[in-house]
């Protein structure tokens, strides 16, 4: 058979396998809808289906080997993926046939078939989290388990009791305490749910909507198009789940731009990478980690929402500043805008209807699945408000498979990071690392928090953002509770220190995919994007060392908190970027840096102190320059 032949055959066969995956994935969004309405199975039943599925999928979609390779190497291949799925539904046939009332497995064990199906989950489950979201994950998933099986040969301060493989199997497959627990339980309910809202959003022209909505409010001033990507940012990452899918979805847009008006390359890369990234934390969806932090903390998802949007403001009133010093400091201007707000929105308002639903919704804590399926409905039915942007049955199937596809990686990881939460659980390895990281920091909380940083960006760099997060939570929550820090804002914390990986170098995954647009070098890109990131790290700690967390009876306290924190961002951005109004001499930016300092460690009174001082530095150097000004005339 000739190569031209042979490949021919190759592509044919990803063809058709690509077809069968896209229908099994328009199948499964319906499945989810449906059962996200009726709640028909249990979740013994819904959460391997749900996996089962999605593991399928990522054997259709990421084959072992491309179809460029020879057609006999690639069919033999698919061959594995085949008999990798066909092992799949057979384990998890099985896994859903399994009698929890008969309780003669605790006392004797699980038989030979059951040990089998188990096996084959969590094999299949590696095997699919490799191709879709990285060997890394599959490695500290490896050494979780292994530490569950030998922990018993370890030193005694790391030391565990030592599992049996059936033991194990039984915890992890026949129980709701790993594959199949608490962040897999998120990622097949909510979290499908609005990653199905998003792609919605997208078909129906509503992502567009909110480009265009903020070019039209920032766009004319200056740095413009800068701006208007760290408003987009906001609006669509909150939606997307994925800070490098926004990254790449607005970047497009808005980093030509940002490079014609004059930013740099790097610059441009950077400013999309920390915006998109921010839209991780602004609510109302927040991605899919604030879901696994209600369940985690058993908080209504509505107080978590209310508790995240000074934060979240703020964090992007940073990212402006930092956008707006370096459009000062390059002298740019504006961008002749074509079209106003009022034009934008007269074109496009009706997509703000499913907007204000959700926000509503989940505000009246109405379940966040049918909040998700509410939101659907409302895009669809928006989109038919106007002729431009009502869309066919072929789009909407589009919509449902794009959903289904998004889903892949966040599912595959949930279930792999409930096997490392099911390990801490089953062994105790948590408290063993609270007590270890107690001891590393030396009884102090800004260490602590150091520590919990370093861990975050290590863990970043090869796990996705949620999936950190969930890995995060489970070792370090216990530590910053040893500190007296309330659940929630421990959780919130580790949150918000999860993201940072997308923008912190060597490793920055948006920087790097903002670089590849801006066609610029990934690692000054990555020290741009962690630049104009400061909030990701200033903000959680205004959160230990503040009342920036909202809670009852602490209204003073929460204010002084945001005014602080506001004068932190300006004082820190001032110190390293050299201006404010005007550009600073050395000293005034030593002096915001110390400021900076105060304000972080010191109590409400001499922040305050502190906060009256950054004023009097902006105030004086608005005059000097002023003075300057009309000396020179």
């Amino acid at each position: 058979m000739s190569t031209t032949a042979t490949a021919r055959h190759g592509q044919k066969l990803a063809d058709m396998l690509m077809k069968i995956a896209a229908l099994a994935a328009i199948v499964l969004s319906a499945f989810q809808i449906w059962q996200g309405m009726t709640a028909e199975l249990a979740a013994p039943v819904f959460r391997p289906v749900h996996l089962s599925w999605i593991l399928v999928l990522v054997f259709l979609t990421k084959p072992l080997i491309k179809e460029s390779h020879s057609f006999p190497l690639y069919l033999a291949a698919r061959c594995v993926d085949f008999a990798l799925s066909a092992a799949t539904i057979w384990a998890t046939w099985h896994i859903i046939q399994f009698d929890y009332d008969d309780i003669s497995f605790l006392l004797d064990g699980l038989k030979g078939p059951d040990q089998l199906a188990g096996l084959i989950t969590i094999v299949a489950l590696l095997e699919a989290t490799r191709r879709s979201v990285g060997m890394v994950m599959v490695v500290i998933a490896a050494v979780f388990i292994t530490y569950a099986l030998f922990g018993d040969a370890l030193p005694s301060g790391i030391a565990s009791k030592g599992f049996e493989l059936e033991e194990l199997i039984r915890f992890h497959i026949f129980s709701t305490n790993g594959v199949y627990g608490a962040p897999l339980a998120i990622a097949a309910g909510v979290v499908f749910i609005f990653v199905l809202f998003g792609a919605f959003l997208q078909v129906t022209g509503a992502g567009q909507f909110f480009i265009d909505i903020a070019f039209a409010v920032a766009g004319k001033y200056r740095g413009g198009p800068a701006k208007a990507s760290v408003i987009a940012s906001a609006a669509l990452g909150s939606i997307s789940g994925s800070a490098i899918a926004n990254t790449v979805t607005t970047g497009s847009l808005t980093i030509p731009m940002m490079k014609k008006l004059g930013y740099k390359p790097e610059q441009a890369a950077g400013i999309e990478a920390a915006a998109s990234t921010g839209g991780q934390i602004m609510p109302p969806v927040m991605g899919a980690g604030a879901f696994v932090m209600a369940q985690f903390t058993g908080i209504p998802y509505s107080e978590i929402l209310l508790v995240s949007i000074a934060p979240a403001i703020l964090y992007f009133a940073c990212t402006l500043l930092y956008v707006h010093l370096m459009a000062c400091k390059l002298g740019l201007e504006g961008m002749d805008v074509k079209a106003g707000v009022r034009e934008v929105l007269k074109n496009g308002w009706h997509f703000l209807a499913p907007l204000i639903l959700v926000t509503a919704l989940l505000m009246m804590s109405y379940s966040p699945e049918l909040v998700g399926i509410a939101g659907c409905v409302a895009v669809l039915v928006s989109a038919l408000c106007r002729k431009s942007s009502r869309v066919s049955l072929r789009q909407v199937l589009e919509g449902m498979k794009e959903g289904a596809l998004m889903a892949l990686p966040i599912s595959v990881a949930c279930a792999t990071a409930g096997i490392v939460v099911g390990v801490v659980g089953q062994t105790g390895i948590g408290l063993q690392f609270t007590q270890f990281l107690l001891a590393l920091s030396g009884g102090h909380l800004w260490s602590v928090l150091l520590l919990i940083g370093l861990a975050a960006v290590v863990l970043g760099m090869g796990l996705p953002v949620t999936a950190a997060y969930i890995v995060l939570s489970v070792m370090a929550v216990p530590a910053l509770n040893d500190f007296g820090l309330p659940i929630l804002t421990a959780h919130m914390i580790v949150f918000w220190l999860s993201q940072t990986s997308n923008v912190t170098p060597p490793i920055a995954l948006a920087a790097f995919a903002g670089a590849g647009i801006a066609n610029a070098s990934p690692m000054r890109s990555a020290v741009q994007a962690f630049k104009l990131a400061q909030g990701f790290f200033l903000i959680p700690a205004m959160m230990a060392f503040s009342g920036l967390i909202l809670g009852d009876g602490e209204t003073l306290h929460f204010v002084i908190a945001i005014a602080t924190t506001a004068a932190l961002i300006i004082a820190f951005a001032g110190g390293i970027e050299g201006r404010l109004i005007h550009p600073l001499n050395k000293p005034f930016r030593l002096v915001l840096l110390a400021l900076a300092l105060i304000m972080l460690f010191m109590d409400d009174s001499v922040r305050l102190a502190a906060l009256t001082a950054v004023i009097g530095v902006v105030i004086i150097n608005s005059k000097v320059n002023q003075q300057k000004t009309e000396m020179s005339h």
